[in-house]
């Protein structure tokens, strides 16, 4: 039963989702979407198209799709647009990335061919290995970052337009850039990073912050699906809530930490020790190309490393959970292209502390497990933005591998699977008009 009025404007008019990057995992999401609204495909593995909730209680409960209780925008009204570093539209690139089959992707090759990538605003100290020549150039041979930031919000402004989008959302699935670490002095004021862009300030504004900073100017949910630093600092949530937009990131939970942020709380639960959790990983796409740069991998790194510190935490169980060992790692390995293999060695200990392992070998496909991701991600920061809701959107963390958090606060991310699941089931709820009623324990 409802306890209040739902308050979310209606879907109404065409979803523009603009992604940066034009590789496998967008293509695949892309040539899934196309499909799927032809009757030609189903989009497994999307929460938004196949995930219940239970609302309301005893007599008065029922299970709906999320469709069914908050206004989602339908898969025929979305319009795909996008940036690339390579020129190839979205056939030739779904094609050569060789995820799909060639005949899978053909029934939908005239509508992918249309998709065609806008000039990417790009840096090369930033993705070493990539070389495409698709890039923003200026006078005097690279445009400054403030000149990327006008670039990119005229891109989606004349997008907008010309496609006759009521919303846009902007989706970043690019590669993953070297880290950069928070800096006080850029990162903490909107100001200082604006001062920082218009000075031309390479070190410390990557390329991705001038997508976000531009895609919030012009009123479009910005969602980070790499591990960058982008717009997990104060200055862009400060800008996201200045003009009321949601922000999503960081970093796709597709496989090994999806394992991990599930597997971890079974441990927990159970009362088990820890004594090391090793993970590795053999990947062979663009992606595991440009990780194979240690700069570029020290990014990824953070990311997976923040899961079990959160779950397994040796404050609240010293003697479970202290001094433990956590390593990750990820191997270029061309043969094997999107199809990354993983495997985790857990080392636990239980009665009498006596050692036991756990061994999880996971052959997985990167881009099919992304593509739902996607497609739920830009249509929940969608519904969000409809919904008034701004700034971190922390109810989607169980989407991604490090969830945005404020950390200048002191506040501690959810890695936990099952509680994130309960976030993401309470906010729907609550913007359906049904109550939150699932506690995180």
């Amino acid at each position: 039963m409802k306890t209040k009025k739902a308050n979310v404007k209606p879907a109404d008019g065409k979803l523009g989702i603009m992604v940066v990057g034009n590789g496998a995992v967008a293509t695949t999401f892309m040539t899934g979407v196309l499909l799927a609204r032809k009757g030609l495909g189903k989009p497994v593995g999307a929460m938004t198209q196949y995930d219940k909730i239970r609302v309301g209680r005893d007599a008065k409960k029922q299970y709906l799709k999320y469709g069914d209780i908050v206004p989602l925008a339908r898969l025929d009204d979305i319009v795909f647009g996008c940036w690339d570093v390579y020129p190839q539209n979205a056939y030739q690139s779904a094609v050569y990335a060789e995820v799909l089959k060639k005949e899978d992707i053909d029934p939908v090759r005239d509508e992918l061919e249309q998709i065609v990538p806008m000039k990417a605003a790009f840096d090369k100290n930033y993705a070493k290995r990539l070389d495409g020549d698709n890039v923003m150039t200026a006078p005097t041979g690279k445009p400054t970052r403030w000149e990327m930031v006008e670039r990119l919000r005229e891109d989606i402004h004349t997008f907008k337009q010309v496609q006759g989008c009521d919303r846009i959302v902007v989706l970043w699935a690019a590669s993953t850039e070297i880290y950069v670490p928070v800096e006080k002095t850029v990162h903490y004021r909107l100001s200082d990073l604006e001062a920082a862009m218009k000075a031309d300030d390479c070190q410390h504004v990557a390329p991705s912050m001038c997508y976000a900073y531009a895609a919030l100017c012009e009123g479009a949910p910005f969602v980070m699906g790499a591990p960058n630093t982008t717009v997990d600092i104060p200055a862009m949530w400060e800008l996201a809530e200045r003009e009321r937009i949601p922000i999503a990131g960081k970093d796709f939970k597709t496989g090994q930490t999806l394992v991990k942020s599930g597997f971890a709380p079974i441990i927990g639960t159970r009362c088990l020790g820890l004594q090391g959790w090793f993970s590795t990983n053999i990947l062979g796409n663009r992606d595991g190309l440009v990780l194979d740069v240690p700069e570029n991998f020290r990014t990824k790194e953070v990311s997976k490393l923040s899961t079990l510190e959160t779950i397994l935490k040796a404050d609240e169980q010293p003697e479970l959970y202290t001094d433990y060992f956590h390593k990750v790692r990820i191997n270029y390995y061309p043969p094997r292209n999107d199809n990354k293999e993983s495997w985790d060695n857990i080392d636990i200990f239980g009665w009498l502390g006596y050692p036991m392992q756990i061994k999880i070998n996971f052959l997985c496909r990167d881009s099919i497990l992304a593509a739902p991701v996607c497609l739920d991600l830009c249509l929940l920061a969608d519904l969000a933005a409809r919904a008034g809701r701004y700034g971190i959107q922390d109810w989607l963390s169980f989407f991604l591998k490090s969830p945005m958090h404020d950390y200048t606060r002191g506040e501690q991310p959810v890695n936990n699977l099952y509680q994130q699941h309960t976030m993401l089931k309470n906010a729907i709820r609550e913007m359906g008009g049904y109550e939150a009623d699932e506690e995180l324990d």
